[in-house]
């Protein structure tokens, strides 16, 4: 069932509760990286140009002690938001109580109110206790947040898997909600390829760990054609396979013997790579290209080699749908970037040729956007944990709260 957007409600005179996942990396006491905030803009312009009223929060970072709170101080965030708007944002500094509450009150038509980081409210000062109350979803404060405004708009997919106070528990208070254009974009994308993928589906899987991503491998065997593994996680599938990946970095026999279960399981669907660069120490020097056959005492795998790339190109040929998560390597060091390189320009080429091409967050996501692709694919979420329990076919509670159209 398709959800409500934003452009859906009549906002004109209402106070719209906008929760967004401004949880953006912080130095110095200034934003690192301000994509999340750009993402979100689109959402709040539309509430704020069409008469409503926004009312903006976000977590930031994780609150268990007082000084949890000193140091994810959302302020900065409030300023850097202000300034990529290019309006007044009026900032209380709290999460309750009787300023935030007179200001909600004070709003009015095309304006933006911001309060503190939500997560504030999982430590209690006074009793010097940490009570998770934004986290585990307290019916008092979702009723509460509910109270400053009349209707409800989720854009926050990175907390999406996660029912809170401030998206679950805001929703269940309010008579209306709907997702904004970030959120529901990822359901577009996400969601789509799980629901009603167009084939040939195509699934990439890197990063560092087969135990990670279980869940997700087993939904891609029922869903994807074929799932093509990198990263670190290969060397487990390659030893599963029999093969000696001497100091590459492979898990516990557990997660071997699980890797031989999902071989047998994908019959064929898994596709591992045939070469990889290989050092001996982990360092930023050149590697060395051998055959997963090949390795020598000390070799250790840092990157997918040039004929795997060849191999991944062989199995995306005429894609239609494509979805990524997980560097091929250790794409930070330069030497070790091919791999992860080489995917993004796979990935570019078949989104010009009008592929879906998706990427699902976390390294993978950063990868993108720190090598240039980000534009050059079809949609890079904003949720890496979200992304994968979406992909797993998991009912996300930040979606499912958004009422269906």
């Amino acid at each position: 069932m398709a959800k409500k957007i934003v452009s859906d409600l009549n906002v004109k005179g209402k106070k719209v509760l906008i929760r967004v996942d401004f949880n953006v990396p912080m130095k110095d006491g200034k934003v690192a990286d301000d994509t999340r905030i750009k993402a979100a803009l689109p959402t709040i312009q539309y509430v704020i140009e069409n008469g409503g009223r926004a009312i903006v929060f976000s977590h930031l970072g994780r609150v268990k002690s007082a000084d949890d709170i000193k140091k994810n101080d959302i302020t900065p965030v409030a300023k850097r938001f202000e300034e990529l708007i290019g309006k007044p944002v009026k900032f209380v500094n709290a999460t309750r109580g009787a300023e935030l509450e007179a200001a909600a009150a004070a709003l009015k038509d095309g304006e933006i109110l911001m309060f503190a980081n939500t997560r504030n409210e999982d430590f209690d000062v006074a009793q010097n206790k940490e009570v998770k109350l934004e986290s585990k979803n307290n019916a008092e404060l979702g009723a509460y947040w509910a109270s400053l405004g009349d209707v409800f708009v989720n854009d926050a997919f990175g907390t999406a898997h996660r029912a809170a106070a401030s998206n679950v528990g805001i929703a269940s208070n309010v008579s209306e909600t709907a997702s904004g254009f970030l959120l529901a974009k990822e359901i577009k994308f996400i969601g789509g390829a799980v629901d009603e993928p167009v084939r040939p589906y195509v699934a990439i899987l890197g990063g560092s760990k087969v135990s990670d991503k279980i869940g997700v491998i087993n939904a891609l065997l029922d869903k994807a054609d074929k799932v093509l593994v990198g990263g670190a996680m290969m060397f487990t599938f390659l030893k599963a396979e029999g093969y000696d990946v001497k100091a590459s970095r492979c898990e516990d026999e557990e997660f071997v013997n699980l890797a031989k279960e999902l071989l047998a399981k994908a019959n064929g669907k898994i596709v591992l790579p045939v070469d990889a660069v290989v050092n001996k120490a982990f360092e930023d020097v050149p590697g060395t290209a051998k055959a997963i056959d090949a390795f020598e005492d000390g070799d250790m795998g840092l990157d997918i080699g040039p004929k795997t790339l060849e191999l991944f190109a062989k199995e995306l040929a005429g894609a239609k749908t494509v979805v990524w998560n997980g560097p091929m390597g250790v794409f930070e060091m330069k030497n070790y970037a091919a791999g992860t390189v080489g995917v993004c320009e796979l990935l570019a080429k078949l989104t010009a040729e009008g592929a879906s091409t998706i990427i699902g967050g976390g390294d993978s996501a950063a990868a993108a956007e720190q090598l240039g692709y980000a534009s050059k694919v079809s949609h890079i979420s904003t949720g890496g944990g979200a992304s994968l329990e979406y992909l797993e076919g998991k009912v996300l509670p930040g979606i499912a709260c958004v009422d269906d159209k």
